[in-house]
């Protein structure tokens, strides 16, 4: 397995490179994770993507580098400490640079030789093919789809002269992925709503939300889907709700910040039993934060958001795969329950892209708006029921009035200030939850069975932690184990007391700094953890660095 770096300003083209030479990696037959590191400028500053090729599966990033695409100076400085011994850095001769491990290529000359001195990133890509030994038979058909029409050729030529610029470095892998995806968690997420039947989405762009808005703005037309950039955030989930009560499967997004601004009308959804899904994309807060980084930081905000208590749930997307059924589970628990459902992605899942099996269409299936309980003759909205569940009619498909309300509601969706229909409508929406908890899905164990030391974390984690337990498991055969949730409210008790009850020492690993999942699993099971790992500098842990502290031995 291989990492390279590429690094620079904003404004140099390190996405678009990044970009090409994990599609070219993909078509010759690896595996790929690409983790992205931006600021919030739109130039200057120090931005690059990390990007890892095998042909293993991949779900997290590296720190340790076999190669660098240096394209300012700032990127050796910053990076060479992280480059293994055999590791080297690309660049340009009008760098400053005087590392030994530097190999310097005049590729803005040959770029505009060739007419545009922005192909210098795909003369680069075809140095980093030569140097770990991957052939050009797949180059031409690849990039017809990456480059546009007009500069395609002369991309070619510049691949083929970074090719031919550098000798063959490192061995070359063997290939064995068969026609992958690759996509990041934002897309997997937007691919997942289309497939739910998702018919409309609402949001006002904030980062790093704003990536599924985009993605399914693109794909507006041709899936029939009406996406609306609102004036602001409470416009966007009130029209998500609007649609919803309508009939249309809906859906809006945000990051923290915005998610603070959308509270309100969340608790709409909740008295009003209107089916909505909502995904939190998370960033560092408090207020602005850090915009661009990753941090998991909003759990406990987002169970008990909104005043007064209804029926929720909350799951946390753990890869790309999980992104993408999991966004379709929402919406089956969201219309079946009539409740609001939140998904937590970050950052780092988002933004990150990785090879993807490809999706099983077999099996989707959302649930309709229940009819159930329901007669012909009076339409009771929010009849009391054994489950909790009311009859849903959509206004205009129906001869019914159908009512909704924020305020307080009798059976038939009329004010009441009765404090024993209070209790009654109060109960009912809570008896959702019963039922609920016989769906949730336990957390993923990794390890061996006989572990006496059990990780345990939540959402993007999932990659990092289930590296690191394979690492610490060759050093100690079968002495580590992993418990990762996806379903993190209501909490899943049954596997992780069975799995905490057998482990001598428990850890807690976290991308915040006060160890909220942990908070939360002592709230409700008495479980204390031993030890903490938690990182909240925006940056997000790598396996490496969770064996290295565990080692170590310190908490935090």
């Amino acid at each position: 397995m291989y990492n390279i770096l590429v690094g620079g300003a904003a404004g140099q083209g390190i996405d678009t490179t990044a970009a090409n030479l994990e599609m070219l990696l993909k078509k010759a037959g690896y595996y790929v994770f690409t983790m992205r590191d931006f600021m919030s400028r739109v130039r200057g500053g120090h931005n690059f993507s990390i990007i890892r090729f095998g042909n293993e599966p991949i779900f997290s990033h590296s720190a340790k580098l076999d190669g660098i695409i240096a394209l300012d100076d700032d990127t050796v400085e910053i990076h060479k400490e992280e480059l293994n011994k055999d590791g080297f850095i690309l660049c340009d001769t009008k760098l400053k640079t005087e590392n030994e491990k530097a190999i310097k290529l005049n590729m803005d000359s040959m770029a505009k030789e060739l007419g545009n001195s922005k192909v210098s990133g795909s003369i680069a890509i075809g140095a980093i093919l030569k140097f770990f030994g991957i052939g050009l038979d797949h180059v031409d058909e690849t990039m017809k789809h990456l480059v546009k029409e007009a500069y395609l050729e002369m991309n070619l030529k510049a691949v083929r002269i970074g090719y031919e610029s550098v000798d063959t470095r490192f061995k070359s892998l063997e290939s064995t992925t068969g026609d992958y995806m690759i996509l990041s968690g934002s897309k997997a997420v937007g691919l997942g709503a289309l497939a739910a039947g998702l018919k409309f989405y609402s949001a006002y762009p904030m980062s790093p939300s704003t990536a599924v808005m985009e993605f399914l703005a693109s794909k507006s037309v041709e899936a029939g889907i009406v996406v609306e950039q609102a004036e602001d955030e409470i416009a966007g989930i009130n029209m998500a709700i609007g649609a919803s009560f309508a009939g249309a499967r809906a859906m809006t997004g945000t990051s923290g910040g915005g998610f603070c601004l959308k509270v309100e009308a969340l608790g709409l959804s909740g008295i009003a039993e209107i089916p909505l899904v909502v995904i939190d994309v998370q960033r560092p807060g408090p207020a602005t934060g850090l915009p661009t980084r990753t941090e998991q930081s909003d759990l406990k905000f987002v169970i008990s958001a909104a005043q007064g208590e209804f029926p929720r749930m909350v799951i946390a997307l753990r890869n790309h795969t999980d992104a993408f059924y999991q966004t379709i589970r929402a919406f089956d628990l969201a219309e079946r329950y009539q409740i609001p459902v939140i998904i937590l992605s970050d950052q780092y899942l988002g933004d990150s892209t990785a090879t993807v099996e490809p999706y099983d269409l077999g099996n989707i299936h959302v649930a309709e708006p229940s009819q159930d309980n329901y007669s012909e003759g009076e339409y009771l909205r929010y009849k009391i029921t054994e489950d909790g569940i009311s009859p849903r009619l959509i206004p205009g498909k129906t001869k019914n009035l159908v009512s909704a309300d924020s305020d307080e509601h009798d059976e038939r969706g009329f004010i009441i200030e009765s404090s024993e229909e209070r209790i009654q409508m109060m109960d009912k929406r809570m008896r959702k939850l019963d039922k609920l908890m016989e769906e949730l899905q336990e957390p993923e164990f990794i390890g061996g069975e006989s572990f006496d030391t059990l990780l345990v974390g939540w959402g993007s984690t999932y990659g990092p932690i289930s590296e690191a337990v394979g690492v610490l498991n060759e050093k100690e055969p079968g002495k580590y184990g992993a418990l990762i949730f996806g379903d993190v409210f209501p909490l899943p008790k049954k596997l992780l007391i069975e799995k905490a009850t057998q482990a001598k020492q428990l850890i807690n690993i976290e991308q915040n700094a006060t160890g909220q999942l942990g908070g939360l699993i002592r709230e409700q099971t008495g479980i204390v953890f031993d030890r903490s790992i938690l990182k909240y500098d925006g940056r997000q842990i790598s396996g490496e660095e969770i064996v290295e502290r565990i080692q170590q031995g310190g908490v935090q």
